[in-house]
Formats: C-alpha cells, sequence, structure tokens
C-alpha cells in the first residue's frame, strides 16, 4: 500500500524521501517516490489559534467586562504564510489511506501533524492506522533505520494532548491576563502593552526579585579565621568552626561577625598544640558528565563564548539540519539508547575527521567503555544531543565549529575513565577550639584531560599531609582575613537557563517543592530561549553586557500582579502536570478546568482594584515593541504577539 510521509518541515522530508526508493520527483510541496510512497510537509505550524473577535466580535475592543474570555468549542485557522502548503497536505491526505507521521520526536512535533490530520477530517478507521516515525538523525544510514521500525502513531497521542493544553493554557491565561493588566496600565497612564505570559511573567519575576535584592543589599563584615599548624616543614591551614555559645556572633550563614571575638581566637590558638581528633582520607571516583540535552549545551555555549540561548539553539539547527553532524537538538533527554552503543566507532571516527581540535582525544577514547549515559530506561522519545557519524565539513563557520566541538567533546568524554581523588580531611582540637582542614588533589584526569586547560583541575586543590587521629603539631598563629558580604550576582543568560530548568530552587510552597521532580522546569527545553528573546523584545528584560536586568516596566508590572502570577509555584505545578499528561498520568479536562478556574479569580482581582501604583510613572512603552502579526505560541516559528496582545502568552 502506497504511503504518505507528512514531515515536520522540507528539510525532514527531503531526508525522508532519500531513504526512500527511486525514482524520485519532484513536486510543488511534495515529492513521489518509487513504489508509489509521497513525502510532503509542513513548514513548522500550518494553522494557528484564531484571535478572541472570531468567538464574538464584541473582543476585537479590550474591555474589563468581557474578560475571562474562554473559548466553549475551540478553532484553528490556516496560517496566511503556510495556507498554500496547507493546501498541498490536505489534497494528498485524502488520496492516501496510509499516512505516517513525521512530525518531530517531541509533544509540539507529534501536535504540529495531528492538528493538520484532525483539520483534514480524516476518519476514524484511517486514524487508527496512522504510522509514526521518529527520527533524531537526519543522515541516510539513520533514517532508512528509522524507517524499518515505524511505531503505531496512536501511541504518541498522550504527547499531543499534552501540547494541546500547553498551547491552550498559554491562550487563556495570557490573552485574558494581557488585556487586564494593559487596561490597568492605561487607567494608571501608561499606554503600552503589558504582556502577561504562564511562563514569560515567572521568569521576569525572578529577574525583578533579584534585581531588587542587589539593589537594596547592604554589605556587612565578617571574619574567617584559620589556624596555621606547623608539619614537617610546611603549614597546614585549618579553618575555625565556632561552637554553639558564639551564634550571638553570627550571621544565619554561620559568618562572624565580631572582629574581637576573632582576635580572641586567634590569640589563644597562637603557640599551642593542635591535636588530630579525627581523619578522613578516600579515594573518590568522578564519572563524566553525561551528553548535552538543550539547556545544557545552552549553559555552556554563554558560559564558554557568550551565546545567547537563542543564538545557541539557531546553530544547533544548522548542524542537525543543514550539516546534519548533530543529532536532534530540541532534545530533554542526557541518556542514550543501548542500540547505539554499537555506532560509537563510527561516531569517534567521524569526529576525529572532522575536527581537528579532538584527534587526539579520539586516539585515546576506549570505544568500549560503556557508561552510565547508555539507558534505555531514561530515554523518551528522542535522546541526548551527540553528533552524528557523518563528519563536519570545513565549511562550518566559526560559530558552527564551536557548537559542534561543545557537542563532539562531550560525546567523547563517555569513552574516557572516570576522574580520580585523593581528599583528606584533618580535625585538629586547639585550645578547646574546633579546626578543620580539607584538601582535594587530582590523581587520575581521565575525562577532565579534555576540558579547556582552565578547567582540568579544582582552583582550590591543595594536598594535605598524611597524619593519624592522636598526632599532634605545633599552631603557629591565627590569620585572620577581613571580608565583607555581597550581593547576589546579577542575572546572566546561563544563570537564568539554569534557574528555569532547576526551578525547584525558587519555588515558596514546601510541599510542591518536595513533589517538583529534579527535571521540572519553567518552559520547555525548547520554548526556553524564546521566552528570554520575548522579554527582551517586548521591553520588559534588556540586556547590559553579560547580565539581563528587568527595565521599569518589566518591574511595575511584577509589583503590580499577584504574587501567585509571578512566583514560579503555580506554573512549575503546571508544568508538572503537562508532563505527567504526556506519561498517561494526568487528564486533559481537569487540568483545563483548574487552570480556568484560576485565570477567572485573577480577573475578578483586577476588577475590583484600583490601578496599582506600580503602574504610574512608567516611561513611555519602547516603539515597534510587537509586531501586529499573530503568532502561535511554538518554538517553531519566531516572533511576538499584536499589539492589541491579542495572541496566547506563553
Amino acid at each position: 500500500m502506497a504511503r504518505l510521509f507528512i514531515a515536520e518541515k522540507p528539510s525532514l522530508g527531503r531526508a525522508i524521501a532519500a531513504g526512500l526508493p527511486k525514482p524520485h520527483k519532484n513536486q510543488k510541496g511534495y515529492i513521489e517516490t518509487g513504489q508509489g510512497d509521497v513525502v510532503t510537509w509542513c513548514i513548522g505550524h500550518l494553522l494557528e489559534q484564531v484571535e478572541p473577535e472570531a468567538y464574538d466580535s464584541r473582543y476585537k475592543k479590550w474591555h474589563l467586562a468581557d474578560l475571562p474570555i474562554v473559548p466553549q468549542q475551540w478553532q484553528l485557522r490556516p496560517r496566511k504564510a503556510a495556507s498554500g502548503q496547507l493546501s498541498v497536505v490536505k489534497k494528498l491526505i485524502k488520496q492516501f489511506d496510509q499516512l505516517v507521521h513525521a512530525g518531530d520526536p517531541d509533544r509540539e512535533g507529534q501536535l504540529l501533524v495531528d492538528e493538520v490530520i484532525d483539520y483534514a477530517k480524516v476518519s476514524q478507521s484511517k486514524k487508527a492506522n496512522i504510522k509514526r516515525l521518529l527520527i533524531s538523525d537526519l543522515n541516510l544510514s539513520a533514517v532508512k533505520k528509522s524507517l524499518s521500525n515505524m511505531q503505531d502513531n496512536k501511541g504518541y497521542i498522550p504527547l499531543s494532548v499534552s501540547a494541546l493544553a500547553r498551547s491552550r493554557a498559554d491562550w487563556v491565561y495570557g490573552m485574558n491576563l494581557t488585556r487586564a493588566y494593559t487596561l490597568l496600565g492605561q487607567q494608571a497612564g501608561y499606554q503600552g502593552v503589558l504582556s502577561v505570559g504562564r511562563v514569560q511573567t515567572p521568569v521576569l519575576g525572578l529577574v525583578v526579585r533579584r534585581d531588587q535584592a542587589i539593589k537594596h543589599f547592604i554589605p556587612h563584615p565578617y571574619y574567617q579565621l584559620d589556624a596555621i599548624i606547623a608539619h614537617q616543614g610546611s603549614e597546614i591551614r585549618a579553618r575555625w568552626q565556632p561552637s554553639d555559645a558564639c551564634a550571638k556572633w553570627q550571621d544565619e550563614q554561620g559568618r562572624v561577625l565580631s572582629r574581637s571575638l576573632a582576635d580572641n581566637v586567634a590569640n589563644r590558638i597562637t603557640g599551642q598544640p593542635a591535636t588530630v581528633t579525627d581523619a578522613e582520607r578516600q579515594q573518590r571516583k568522578q564519572a563524566a558528565p553525561l551528553p548535552y540535552n538543550l539547556s545544557a549545551l545552552q549553559i555552556d555555549a554563554s558560559k564558554r563564548f557568550g551565546f545567547s540561548a537563542q543564538k545557541a539553539l539557531d546553530v544547533c539547527q544548522q548542524l542537525y539540519e543543514r550539516h546534519k553532524i548533530i543529532t536532534y537538538p530540541r532534545s530533554d533527554c542526557r541518556y542514550l539508547p543501548k542500540g547505539h552503543f554499537a555506532e560509537a566507532p563510527k561516531v569517534l571516527a567521524a569526529i576525529k575527521k572532522g575536527c581537528q581540535t579532538l584527534i587526539q582525544a579520539c586516539d585515546n577514547a576506549d570505544p568500549k567503555r560503556k557508561g552510565k549515559a547508555w539507558n534505555d530506561a531514561k530515554v523518551g522519545a528522542h535522546h541526548a544531543i551527540i553528533p552524528t557519524a557523518k563528519a563536519a565539513p570545513a565549511s562550518l563557520s566559526g560559530d558552527e565549529a564551536k557548537i559542534y566541538q561543545l557537542v563532539a567533546r562531550q560525546y567523547v568524554m563517555q569513552f574516557y575513565p572516570p576522574a580520580e581523588y585523593a581528599e583528606g580531611k584533618l580535625v585538629f582540637d586547639i585550645a578547646g577550639g574546633c579546626f578543620i582542614a580539607k584538601g582535594k588533589v587530582l590523581t587520575q584526569a581521565g575525562w577532565r584531560a579534555l576540558l579547556p586547560s582552565t578547567q582540568t583541575a579544582d582552583s582550590d586543590a591543595t594536598p594535605l599531609p598524611l597524619m593519624e587521629k592522636g598526632e599532634q603539631a605545633q599552631c603557629e598563629r591565627g590569620d585572620i582575613k577581613d571580608c565583607m558580604t555581597e550581593p547576589p550576582a546579577a542575572f546572566t543568560e546561563s544563570s537564568l537557563l539554569q534557574a528555569m530548568t532547576g526551578i525547584g530552587r525558587y519555588v515558596q510552597n514546601k510541599a510542591l517543592k518536595e513533589i517538583l521532580r529534579e527535571t521540572d522546569g519553567l518552559g520547555t527545553e525548547a520554548t526556553r530561549a524564546g521566552i528570554i528573546e520575548l522579554l527582551v523584545k517586548r521591553g520588559l528584560l534588556n540586556r547590559q553586557g553579560k547580565t539581563l536586568h528587568a527595565t521599569a516596566s518589566g518591574t511595575g508590572l511584577i509589583d503590580a500582579l499577584p504574587d501567585s502570577a509571578t512566583y514560579p509555584d503555580m506554573t512549575a505545578d503546571w508544568e508538572r502536570q503537562l508532563q505527567d499528561m504526556a506519561d498517561r498520568q494526568c487528564a486533559y479536562h481537569p487540568f483545563m478546568q483548574a487552570l480556568t478556574d484560576k485565570v477567572a479569580g485573577l480577573i475578578e482581582s483586577v476588577k475590583t482594584s484600583p490601578p496599582p501604583a506600580s503602574l504610574q510613572g512608567l516611561p513611555a512603552a519602547p516603539a515597534k515593541t510587537f509586531k501586529r502579526k499573530t503568532r502561535r505560541t511554538s518554538s517553531r516559528r519566531k516572533g511576538a504577539a499584536k499589539s492589541t496582545g491579542k495572541t496566547a502568552a506563553q
């Protein structure tokens, strides 16, 4: 039976066609292949949410009385720029009985093709036979392998439902609260659009609170006391551990605030015997870091090269789609399927051929070493980002080469032994006080030999002499260091990404903090870069060198909103539920009902409250912050909301 393959984008469609029998014939919007199979494609989302006035014309003008707007029957419309391709896909769908879903291997990719199939009114019997083609590597051999291992599409419907819930939740939350607070702003004299989103606003809140903490920070002095202990011609530096009796002279972090106390202890220990009360020595192994997911790669690219999250993602897309030298980049997974281990010699050979800086690293790698990265139980729809078996071409741009080398080096590390450390700890009693010395020395570099020279060892690594419990030495003096407390660091692109991926650290609700998984965060791997860019484009964040700061409008908006909208608790919990939905552990309707109820409560509080003082006296809205073009909330399409704020704001 002839099949119709529906890919997410033209580059994927061409890769699929290359894996099908020849001859091929290129047509407008599709490719005919041998044995009757046809490959067509979407161009990102072919459909988009309609605006509120499509449900009721009165919504074209913004009035608080009309809020909240919650569609009873959700509608999609063809995206203007893609209407021609949508017509091609719809026509082909009617001609074939066997459809193959070939969207990207993630939730958004699943929805993107499923919604086109639904829009084409495909019968239930025909839907039941749809196959799912999952491709993470666009090289021919990998595509052919995927073609021989297609699955039933119905097994992936929960992914689509989760993405659908995310899209509609963003519309309900963003559309209503953006209108509500923009209208409040107008009452206070601000004429710009105040964009509120389910994800973007808690991210903005993180930056606003960090800026405020820095602004209001008051430094104070504190003191560190080290005992300098003579031993066999060298010195041991042991840090004083104040007893409970000293608590009233310490701050919450245990720092000593009294110089006279430090002086007193320093004088008391000078010339006194230092007796070892405990001695610990151990060898510790440190396994190589796992291969990258997108966030980890973006964080490292920001630290190493100063890349924005969006720039790192854009370069990854080029390496994946154009050059075909890395696997699918929008991955949230850092593990690899066990079956991929057999490909290691080919991948290492490709790295060696295409990346001169890693030739020696590849020569010293052991392709038979199988570490914790290969774990089928932790691989979902897609695996970690790794190089493919295709060598990098010499034509790579400088930015492309930088990202490729990061990905390649992280992969090669998997075939190196662990780094090994000798760690020691000595606890001394000096004049009744407790002093602790710690030492750490890298004894076997292992995978750390692949790091840049500045990262090959811990900068504070110091050896400790071998001493036994009960052994004595002489304390020569006490060394006091005058210190000042420092404000928290301003967010950078990398630290904000880290905050978004490990959001549990910023959640206030202790019960929620306990149930959030380590990987729970704000947004998804594919959307986080876009969220940061969106906040910058909408004039709520700005870049100052390598740091990110809230604008006056961003700060005013956060101060005007209730805490539940600006802290990550609610959104992180919703993100967890969306993931549970994809894992078949949460249903669509209860999630949407709870979200709708929450929005209704927030809107009601706006209706009964006066314009917040924080929205008064704000500078004029930046010109051309918003493009007058409706956009679907998706990492696959760039752009901002209309100047009227009429699209869902994530």
